[in-house]
């Protein structure tokens, strides 16, 4: 079918609004890509490209994975799977319930609803799930337990690094031997 009306001769004018009779409708389809602007790349594609991470990103070990390793850097991170190594990210941190972890945390905010098998150092808040389960030492500057939950270890919360300072100065002022 045709496009344009053909009257045999090599001189024609194409009808008006149709193209010329050398334009097939390939060329068309192809003249019209060239002219559509590129798609914008996909979330997962900009996230490869751009250098810092929003703040608001998480990265995830799903369910189904079982690693081994160490976890480090900025940014939220959610296990869901089972990790054996440390973990120390500048974000918060949350183990799901079904999860194991190995290893020590070290993390803003540390959220336990599955296992964790290890110690939580330097935490600004810890949160154990009713699901939770900590065979470790947890220091935070708060900790709330939910009921149902489960610990074994130490745990020291309301303490910062300027009150166990200000402690120990005023323990040898008065002529306490501190411990060591």
């Amino acid at each position: 079918m045709a496009l344009w009306k053909d009257t045999g001769s090599s001189s024609s004018q194409p009808v008006s609004g149709t193209p010329a009779p050398s334009t097939t409708v390939t060329e068309l389809h192809s003249k019209a890509a060239e002219r559509v602007a590129p798609e914008p790349p996909t979330p997962v594609e900009a996230g490869r490209r751009s250098a810092p991470r929003a703040s608001n990103v998480e990265s995830v070990i799903a369910a189904e994975l079982t690693i081994e390793g160490k976890i480090t850097g900025a940014g939220d991170v959610r296990i869901a799977g089972r990790f054996k190594g440390d973990v120390a990210v500048d974000g918060n941190f949350r183990i799901d319930a079904g999860a194991r972890l190995e290893g020590q945390v070290r993390a803003s905010i540390v959220t336990v609803g599955g296992e964790l098998l290890g110690n939580i150092d330097a935490a600004k808040q810890v949160d154990v799930l009713s699901t939770g389960v900590i065979v470790g030492d947890v220091k935070a500057a708060s900790i709330t337990v939910a009921a149902g939950s489960r610990m074994r270890g130490h745990v020291e919360f309301g303490w910062d690094e300027k009150h166990t300072a200000d402690k120990l100065l005023s323990l040898e002022l008065k002529g306490t031997p501190r411990a060591v």
